[in-house]
């Protein structure tokens, strides 16, 4: 009886850190600015808004848009101002500090399957 009572603790409590993982990895990724480590996150299409462009892509587009943002606006950092949860998607509001200037950042996660995936991605000129 206790066995199953601690396998049934673990097992909630591993399904509750694995769903903050993606977050928190697409948060590090943006630290790095690496679109591919972003891109791994991806749904199969994504929502991407910025400055000069805003359109839905498909993962592997979603990924080049990305990295070459990435490429123009050389990423400094990613301060996160808040991030939460609500009926199993994530979001994250932060600033994404790069060469060129500061971007206001949005970040949309959603339980798909057993992990989180990427749907929508928003800089907007601070």
């Amino acid at each position: 009886m206790k066995l199953l009572l601690t396998l049934s603790f673990v097992l909630a409590l591993c399904s509750s850190f694995t769903t903050r993982v993606g977050i928190e990895d697409v948060i590090s990724a943006m630290k790095a600015g690496n679109s591919a480590l972003v891109a791994k996150h991806f749904d199969s299409n994504v929502e991407l808004s910025m400055p000069d462009k805003s359109n839905s892509y498909s993962k592997s587009q979603a990924e080049l848009v990305l990295k070459d943002f990435f490429a123009n606006n050389p990423v400094k950092g990613f301060e996160v101002i808040h991030k939460g949860e609500n009926a199993g998607s994530q979001y994250c509001i932060g600033t994404l500090v790069t060469k060129s200037g500061s971007y206001r950042t949005t970040i949309f996660m959603k339980q798909k399957g057993d992990g989180q995936v990427l749907q929508e991605l928003r800089f907007e000129n601070r």
